[in-house]
């Protein structure tokens, strides 16, 4: 859905630069930067590049831009992420996608406030990980019915709940992973299911008041207890 909105605020009465994402004979594409070579940023790349824009997926994982590198079309290209990589490669941008998550805790802040004055005006700025602080700084949570806000003449769009907008698949979708983890805690309550299933106790946050994930305790300057105190 990254792209797929993306290319949408990419138009003029949008306030985009007015570009088609895949460009049409005798003109150019337009160029995507997507940060992040995990769930988001392989299936944002997927999606862009078949709609035939010139993508480029930034990473630090060198084993993962390999695996990018083989299974990618030739119009996806792979980098290993830095801050001066990103600041060259925003400058000529089109779209720019924030898809680095870091599970549980705050996103880091890849694109800073100053980088925004070296975009060009129009760029549409899509960052994925809003609903966890996002990993731009300039991004706040929006919604469906406010969608986007522009800072330098740049386009955020920071929706916080993107699937909200295709209810009918995102729901589909959902329960088909979540539904034999549903199973598990309905017919063997929260404590049973948790130590029978690996997967169901690292989901665990809360319990009884006191944080049992590392990450979010460190997100919020919070006492950190181990779960297994409680199982």
């Amino acid at each position: 859905m990254s792209i797929q909105e993306g290319a949408k605020y990419l138009e003029k009465p949008l306030k985009g630069r007015g570009i088609l994402l895949g460009g049409v004979p005798g003109v150019k594409p337009a160029k995507v930067l997507i940060l992040g070579g995990g769930v988001v940023g392989t299936n944002a790349a997927k999606i862009a590049a078949g709609m035939g824009a010139d993508v480029t997926i930034l990473d630090l994982n060198l084993t993962r831009l390999r695996y990018l590198d083989d299974v990618m079309p030739k119009n996806v290209h792979t980098m290993v992420s830095n801050e001066y990589s990103i600041r060259e490669l925003i400058k000529d941008s089109d779209l720019i996608i924030g898809g680095v998550l870091v599970p549980g805790a705050k996103a880091p802040k890849l694109i800073t406030r100053d980088m925004l004055k070296t975009m060009r005006p129009g760029t549409v700025l899509v960052d994925v990980a809003v609903d966890q602080g996002g990993c731009i700084e300039t991004c706040r949570p929006t919604t469906h019915e406010d969608p986007t806000f522009i800072i330098d003449d740049v386009v955020h769009y920071c929706v916080a709940n993107m699937p909200g907008a295709v209810p009918y698949t995102s729901t589909l979708a959902l329960t088909n992973a979540t539904l034999p983890y549903a199973i598990r805690l309905a017919g063997q309550g929260w404590k049973k299911a948790c130590q029978d299933n690996l997967e169901l106790r690292l989901g665990l946050n809360v319990i009884q008041g006191e944080v049992v994930y590392k990450a979010v305790a460190d997100a919020f300057n919070l006492p950190y207890t181990d779960v297994k105190k409680f199982l």
